[in-house]
C-alpha cells in the first residue's frame, strides 16, 4: 500500500495507507472533510484478508485541535450489536446453545409476562418482545448490569414473541448479552475480549480500561438542522410520550455516552469503543469463510435475511435484518429531506451494522470484503449518512461492482 499524508484546506491532515485499486475510497474520505463536515474519522478495508485501506484524519478534539491519530478510538454505538451477536453465534457454532432454544430455559426469570415463547433466534433478530423498557430507567442504570437484566426480565411483552420486528436499540445489550453471559459462564465483554478481540489483535473494547481513556475522541452531537423531524420516527419520538421511538431516544437514565462511567460499563448494544481498523478486522474473518471464529455454514446463516418489515415498530421505517446484523436496506425512494440518510446499501451477500450517527462495519463474503468507518461528528439519520455510504460505494466500485435499482451492489 502507498503511504498517504494529505493536508486539507483548513490545515487538518489525512494519513495512513491506501492500495492503488482503492484510491476512490481515499478521494471520498477526503471529500468527507472538505465537503461533508467531517471532523475526525477513520476508514479501513480488507480484501480477501489483506488490508488495502487504513486511513485516519481530522481532529479528535476540535476544541483543542488535537489531531485524530493512528490509535484514536471512539464509541461506535450500535456497531457494538454486531460484536455481541457474533459472540452468541460462536456459542451456537460450538453447540452450546441453539437458535430455537427457549430463552426461559437459559434465563428463567425472563419467561414471564407473555415472553415465555421467546427463542434465542428472536433475540438475535429483533423479534423478541422487549424492544425497550417502559418505566423510567434510574440514573446510572445503563451501567448497572444486574439492574438492567432484572428490568428486561420483568418487562411485560410488547407483542407476542416473534410476531413483530422492533429494533432493540438499547435492550439488545441484555437480551442477547445475558444469553452470552449465562451460556459462556462469563461476562459478555470478557468473552468478546478473550475469543474475538485478543485472538484477532483488535483494539476493540466493550468495557474500556481506564488506561485507554485518553485515546477516546468525544462524540459531537448532530446539527439539529439536519434532523428530519417530519419523519415518522422523530415525529413519534418527540410527540408521543411512552411510544417506542420516544423510549428509545429518551429513556436512558440520563446516560452520558462521553462519560468515563459509560465507557467503562458493559453495554453490548451501544458502548463498544474502537476505530475503523477494529471494525474491519472483526468482520475480516466473516468475509473469508469464518476463519478461526466460525464455520462457513454459520457465516452464511448470519447473513441470510431472518426478519424484514415495511415499518419497524421502533424505527418506523422499512428494515431488514439477518441474525443480529443489518443487511442491505434501500429506503431512498421515500423522498423528503432525509431520503437516502435512512438506508444502508450493501452487496447482496453482505451483513453488518451501523452505529448511531453514521459509523458502520460489514462483511461481504461474496467479494472477500470487510469495511469499518468511525467518526466523532454524528450525522442525523437513523442508518448511515452520505459520509459512510460514499466510502461503501467507493469500496464496491473498486472491486468492480455496480449499483442498480435493486437496492444492492452486484
Amino acid at each position: 500500500m502507498s503511504a498517504i499524508s494529505l493536508e486539507l484546506s483548513d490545515g487538518r491532515t489525512v494519513s495512513g495507507h491506501c492500495d492503488a485499486q482503492f484510491t476512490g475510497v481515499l478521494a471520498e474520505f477526503r471529500r468527507n472533510f472538505e465537503e461533508r463536515k467531517e471532523q475526525g474519522a477513520s476508514v479501513a478495508i480488507t480484501h480477501h484478508g489483506r488490508t488495502v485501506v487504513d486511513l485516519w484524519g481530522g481532529l479528535a478534539r476540535p476544541d483543542t485541535r488535537e489531531a485524530w491519530g493512528h490509535d484514536t478510538v471512539s464509541i461506535v454505538y450500535s456497531c457494538t450489536k454486531a460484536a455481541t451477536a457474533l459472540c452468541l453465534h460462536m456459542l451456537v457454532d460450538q453447540g452450546k446453545v441453539s437458535y430455537d432454544t427457549l430463552v426461559g430455559d437459559i434465563w428463567p426469570e425472563f419467561a414471564s409476562g407473555g415472553k415465555e415463547a421467546t427463542t434465542v433466534g428472536m433475540m438475535l433478530a429483533h423479534t423478541s418482545p422487549v424492544p425497550h423498557v417502559a418505566e423510567a430507567i434510574r440514573s446510572g442504570g445503563l451501567a448497572d448490569w444486574d439492574y438492567m437484566t432484572a428490568r428486561v426480565a420483568a418487562e411485560p411483552a410488547h407483542w407476542e414473541p416473534g410476531t413483530r420486528q422492533g429494533y432493540h436499540g438499547v435492550t439488545y445489550a441484555w437480551t442477547v448479552g445475558q444469553i452470552v453471559r449465562l451460556v459462556a459462564g462469563m461476562p459478555m465483554g470478557q468473552f468478546f475480549r478473550e475469543n474475538v478481540a485478543r485472538p484477532l489483535g483488535l483494539d476493540f473494547h466493550i468495557g474500556l480500561p481506564e488506561s485507554e481513556e485518553p485515546r477516546v475522541a468525544p462524540m459531537i452531537a448532530p446539527d439539529p438542522s439536519e434532523v428530519n423531524f417530519a419523519s415518522a420516527f422523530f415525529r413519534k419520538a418527540t410527540t408521543q410520550p411512552g411510544s417506542l421511538p420516544q423510549l428509545f431516544l429518551t429513556n436512558l437514565g440520563g446516560a452520558d455516552f462521553n462519560s468515563r462511567a459509560i465507557h467503562a460499563a458493559e453495554i453490548g448494544s451501544a458502548n463498544g469503543i474502537t476505530n475503523a481498523r477494529g471494525l474491519a478486522g472483526m468482520y475480516a474473518p466473516l468475509a473469508n469463510g469464518g476463519g478461526a471464529l466460525l464455520s462457513a455454514d454459520r457465516v452464511h446463516r448470519m447473513g441470510r435475511v431472518s426478519a424484514a418489515t415495511h415499518s419497524d415498530a421502533v424505527l418506523c421505517q422499512p428494515m431488514r435484518f439477518g441474525m443480529g446484523f443489518m443487511v442491505s436496506t434501500d429506503n431512498r425512494s421515500g423522498g423528503g429531506p432525509s431520503s437516502g440518510a435512512d438506508s444502508l446499501i450493501l452487496g447482496e451477500s453482505a451483513f453488518g451494522h451501523v452505529g448511531m450517527g453514521g459509523s458502520v462495519g460489514f462483511a461481504d463474503p461474496a467479494h472477500g470484503l470487510s469495511l469499518g468507518y468511525t467518526m466523532n461528528r454524528m450525522g442525523a439519520g437513523i442508518l448511515v449518512n452520505a459520509r459512510g455510504q460514499s466510502l461503501i460505494d467507493a469500496a464496491y466500485r473498486a472491486v468492480g461492482l455496480t449499483s442498480d435499482a435493486s437496492g444492492a451492489w452486484r
